[in-house]
């Protein structure tokens, strides 16, 4: 099961467009939870953090795109 969550993220990210947009999705919520939420607990400071570090990753894969598998150091 594991396995396929990973194939999953995967291919999920090799779409660059999607990528970006659930990146973005996810960085909205964690900046409003920061910066303008009257709450102020704990777990909602988690939250915001979780959301926008998995938000910027997929936003950051999204612009500059996957490493290729193999680089050949050889010229």
């Amino acid at each position: 099961m594991l396995r396929r969550g990973r194939g999953l993220l995967l291919r999920f990210v090799r779409r660059r467009a999607l990528a970006v947009v659930t990146g973005l999705a996810l960085l909205a919520p964690a900046v409003w939870i920061e910066f303008a939420s009257a709450a102020d607990s704990w777990w909602m400071s988690g939250l915001a953090l979780v959301l926008s570090a998995t938000g910027a990753a997929l936003v950051w894969t999204g612009v500059a795109g996957l490493p290729p598998d193999f680089i050949d150091s050889e010229r």
